[in-house]
């Protein structure tokens, strides 16, 4: 990575946007679970950044999402795991966890719509986590087609 690259992380298992609920009035709610985790998100994200200016410009961001082994699974069945050799397919899903980037907004960057370019992955881990790399991307010059 280079040195314009940003990197959070948030210890803990990683947790994907739960959907909008409703009451039984009809008002929509987020759940708290994902307000809390949001705000840790946004916190963490605010001491990384430590007053710099919020990214404008085009993004890419990359977010690793490291998932705890479930003490029951055997032993061999963990060290695959925390070795690469077995993937989480459980919850949460992948876009899920790209939609709590949400909680970035006005924190990192300006709005999450400048995300031009992500991937993003589940691992196994010892150590639970969520990593997000951000990187400023160059805006790509036009050729005088369309600009």
């Amino acid at each position: 990575m280079t040195d314009d690259t940003i990197v959070i992380v948030l210890a803990g298992a990683p947790m994907g946007k739960e959907r909008v609920r409703m009451t039984r009035q009809g008002h929509a709610y987020t759940p708290e679970r994902t307000v809390n985790y949001e705000s840790r998100l946004a916190l963490a994200a605010q001491q990384v950044m430590a007053g710099r200016a919020l990214l404008d410009g085009p993004l890419q961001v990359d977010v690793v999402a490291y998932m705890p082994v479930a003490e029951s699974k055997p032993r061999k069945w963990k060290s695959a795991a925390l070795a690469g050799d077995i993937r989480p397919t459980k919850r949460p899903d992948l876009d899920n966890l790209a939609k709590i980037l949400d909680g970035l907004n006005l924190v990192v960057w300006v709005d999450d719509a400048q995300i031009v370019q992500m991937t993003i992955a589940k691992h196994y881990s010892d150590q639970p986590r969520m990593e997000i790399h951000i990187r400023p991307l160059q805006p790509q010059p036009t050729n005088g087609v369309f600009g």
